[in-house]
């Protein structure tokens, strides 16, 4: 560390003689360069003699010790190793980004960054308040074939992680779905020797690092695995040949080449991300990954209109007092319909079942779709329809064309399942389709967002994220999940959580059941998720007989937005708890949930604007809610921005406010 430390001093100094904006000469080419966040807090050290690596420190302290970075090319061509010869330019930069239903609706950011050209590539490197993003370029006068790619990330102290990991047969392709091991980093290796992103590590001093990817664009996506001291990225190989799953048509991978992606000579690849935070509740609001996503591509917004969805899979069509059979038929589908419009949800989804499952063209008789569609938007109620990727995939174009002139508002496609660079370049096939139609779309069964929704923004949900429909046939510990991933997973983007449950257990209580599944934890939580969790489009999980039995809870939900114009994190401590407050249209919504222990949270309101006085409706657990979850309590409260509301959370409990002014 000492070592670092003096290493950074020195080139501080360097830095300030070379200036911002200069270009130096190959004779006269730093083997070390540094570059400082625009705070001054964020220093990244990049040594250039005989093999590129890159340190990170904070204020004086050594974050991540020297990590390796290269790239391995057919006919043994390694980027980043035994070259001396290079350009580097130090500069600054800004942007005002425009970023339409993410948790801020503008953001703006300033970096200094250090381009270092060789003879035919590069790298950049990144440097904002918010961490650290490098990535590599090529200018190869043929295609490429990428053999491997290295990024190594190593720690000093051997600091705690919350780690992801990969799990099932094939641990290189399978759902993101994973809840967290809290380890030493040292202790990698205890569930699999595998995991997927994005991870992130606590020092001994308190301070957050997540490690995270963007602009993934015909390339695998990154995995990690153990290394001396840290990880080391790994990447899925190009697939050689697949096989067609019989239960729903699927692609799977028989077998692999030896490569990781076979792409055009010159492009940009994907930016790998160290973002830093100094405490817990900076990480939820952490834009990197959006920023630098590819910018966008669809001029047009106005016809994505994201919302809530009433869904039928999760609660098995659970109908109740109903003079047919539920299921997958035009009946069932009505009255979700009813329920939805009932309630002003914009969308159901039509989930597995309603067309054939090797021809997304083949619609079962048992589904009137033009007939669902046409009755629907009677009453402002939009049809969303679910597909397996791949089958969606081989008839794409017709798809899109027909069901988006039937009047279909887009695609929840599922069973993704791979991250490897056809599957990654079928994500792509897919949104460029279905932004031409209008169509908009739900990723599931899918891994992380990486900034692709910044360049689509009609794909409004990924999944990559355990969420509710994991209770159906397991008992994980779901409060803890609950108020873990947004400091982790949620940075990578929006989740498709799939929310909303009314049948709510105790820990003790819970029981697997997959036709009648039930939440862990207080129904507040539930409701409180829908503040927190970033969901564009957010499910209304459970069935309309059970919201229609209990009203005033339903109507408290559906009168809360799903887009919001900005987010902050008020409190919070990874795996403890977490208090959000979002802004739309000059209402304040506020959620608080926590893992199975009772705690009081104060919610201070300073945010509200000085001067003016509000309503807040409360939305929270019962005295008894710790025993009997699905109790709560709602009430009305005069504030401004002077006020602080004790909140007490119940065992899995949850509180949500809806403040207006008056």
């Amino acid at each position: 560390m000492d070592k670092i430390n003096a290493i950074v001093k020195k080139l501080i100094m360097n830095v300030v003689m070379l200036g911002l904006g200069v270009l130096v000469s190959c004779s006269k080419a730093p083997e070390f360069i540094t570059v400082t966040s625009p705070d001054g807090k964020i220093k990244l050290v990049v040594d250039l003699k005989d093999s590129v690596s890159y340190s990170i420190v904070h204020e004086g302290e050594v974050l991540v010790s020297p990590s390796a970075l290269a790239m391995k090319f057919e006919e043994g061509r390694v980027l980043g190793v035994g070259e001396a010869s290079y350009k580097v330019k130090i500069g600054s930069a800004s942007e005002s980004v425009d970023a339409p239903f993410y948790r801020q609706n503008k953001i703006s950011a300033e970096w200094n960054y250090a381009r270092v050209d060789y003879a035919d590539w590069a790298l950049e490197f990144r440097v904002y308040n918010e961490g650290v993003a490098w990535r590599f370029e090529t200018e190869f006068e043929s295609d490429a074939v990428v053999l491997d790619e290295t990024a190594q990330f190593v720690f000093p102290e051997d600091p705690m992680a919350w780690v992801p990991y990969s799990r099932g047969k094939d641990l290189i392709a399978n759902s993101y779905q994973s809840q967290y091991t809290y380890e030493k980093v040292s202790e990698f290796g205890s569930q699999s020797n595998l995991t997927f992103l994005p991870v992130a590590v606590k020092n001994k001093s308190g301070k957050n690092l997540l490690i995270c990817e963007s602009d993934l664009r015909s390339y695998p996506g990154m995995f990690l695995e153990g290394m001396k001291g840290g990880y080391s990225a790994t990447f899925a190989k190009l697939p050689d040949s697949t096989y067609i799953t019989p239960t729903r048509c699927q692609l799977k991978i028989a077998t692999r080449q030896d490569v990781i992606a076979r792409t055009e000579g010159t492009r940009s690849y994907p930016w790998r991300i160290v973002a830093v935070a100094e405490n817990d509740i900076q990480l939820p609001t952490n834009d990197l990954v959006y920023l630098l996503g590819e910018p966008r591509k669809v001029g047009d917004v106005s016809w994505i209109k994201p919302g809530l969805v009433s869904w039928e899979w999760w609660n098995d069509c659970g109908l109740t007092n109903i003079n047919f059979k539920p299921g997958v038929n035009t009946e069932t589908y009505k009255a979700y319909i009813d329920f939805a419009a009932r309630f002003n949800i914009p969308y159901i989804i039509i989930d597995e079942g309603w067309s054939a499952k090797d021809d997304i063209m083949v619609i079962k008789e048992a589904v009137d779709l033009k007939g669902l569609i046409a009755y629907g938007a009677e009453r402002n109620v939009g049809i969303i329809i679910w597909a397996v990727a791949n089958v969606l995939d081989d008839k794409l174009e017709e798809a899109c064309a027909f069901y988006s002139q039937m009047g279909v508002k887009g695609f929840k496609v599922d069973f993704f399942d791979r991250d490897d660079q056809r599957c990654v370049d079928m994500v792509y096939r897919l949104a460029e389709a279905a932004g031409t139609y209008h169509l908009m779309l739900d990723l599931h069964g899918i891994y992380k967002p990486t900034g692709l929704n910044r360049t689509y923004p009609h794909i409004v949900n990924f999944e990559g994220v355990f969420g509710l429909e994991e209770v159906k046939w397991s008992n994980p510990d779901m409060p803890l999940y609950d108020v873990t991933f947004p400091y982790i997973r949620q940075v990578q983007g929006p989740v498709d959580y799939t929310q909303g449950a009314y049948i709510n257990s105790t820990k003790e209580g819970f029981e697997i059941n997959y036709y009648k599944p039930m939440s862990q934890g207080t129904r507040a939580h539930q409701v409180a998720t829908y503040v927190v969790f970033d969901s564009p489009l957010a499910m209304l999980c459970d069935t309309p007989s059970h919201y229609l039995a209990d009203v005033p809870c339903t109507e408290f939900i559906t009168s809360i937005p799903t887009v919001f114009e900005q987010t902050h994190i008020i409190a919070g401590q990874i795996g403890e708890y977490i208090v959000t407050t979002r802004e739309k249209d000059g209402k304040w919504y506020v959620g608080a949930l926590t893992n199975w222990d009772e705690r009081e949270v104060i919610i201070n309101l300073s945010f509200l604007e000085k001067g003016k006085q509000y309503t807040a409706k409360l939305l929270a657990d019962a005295a008894d809610s710790s025993v009997k979850p699905e109790k709560y309590k709602i009430s009305t409260i005069d504030v401004d921005s002077a006020s602080e509301i004790l909140v007490k959370l119940a065992k899995g409990g949850g509180a949500a406010l809806i403040i207006e002014a008056k």
